[in-house]
């Protein structure tokens, strides 16, 4: 268990496409994601959060989310999303984040990871033994990985987070919200 205090710096690395999926598959929820910076952060100083996208051709209302994100505190790392021949299609950031996690660990006492994907183990355990660092995940019980929840320093479930999690309103219902139809349709609305 960490002890936090005002005067850890922290850094914050969000796999954007994990949460917004488990967000939306789990709870049938979008992420409110300043709600989620402010609450992981706490009264410590943040000195950089990074939410990690990928954009496509197609995707409408997408750059409306990426401009929210930008607006609830986050520096963009914005990458085109790879569609195969098979119409497959990959956004995957995990090198870039762990590049950058690693990159800014010297200038931070705590790093905190925003996801639940299994992947980061190895860059766990690198920020915490080989750089000293204390290393925060925040994901979602349900499907974040039992061993990355094991070595964190911390681990926070987003669903327990107060105010974190807005639901997304039925179409069905006559109430239908034009705007997260649209958000839904985006590269965040696929997988």
């Amino acid at each position: 268990m960490s002890y936090e205090h005002p005067s850890q710096r922290v850094g914050v690395f969000v796999d954007v496409q994990n949460v917004y999926h488990s967000a939306k598959n789990l709870y049938r929820a979008r992420v409110n994601f300043k709600e989620l910076l402010r609450n992981i952060v706490g009264r410590r100083s943040l000195i950089r959060a990074f939410a990690y996208v990928a954009k496509s051709d197609t995707a409408l209302g997408e750059e409306s989310f990426f401009e929210a994100l930008r607006k609830s505190g986050f520096d963009l790392r914005v990458k085109d999303l790879q569609v195969y021949p098979d119409g497959t299609k990959k956004g995957d950031w995990d090198v870039g984040l762990a590049v950058d996690a690693i990159r800014y660990s010297p200038m931070l006492d705590v790093v905190i990871l925003v996801t639940g994907d299994g992947d980061f183990i190895p860059l766990v355990e690198y920020l915490k033994v080989g750089m000293g660092r204390d290393v925060e995940v925040a994901g979602f019980g349900h499907t974040s990985s039992g061993k990355l929840k094991e070595i964190a320093t911390k681990f926070t479930e987003i669903e327990r987070i107060p105010k974190a999690l807005l639901k997304i309103k039925d179409r069905g219902q006559g109430t239908g919200d034009k705007r997260q139809e649209t958000r839904n349709r985006n590269n965040y609305g696929s997988k």
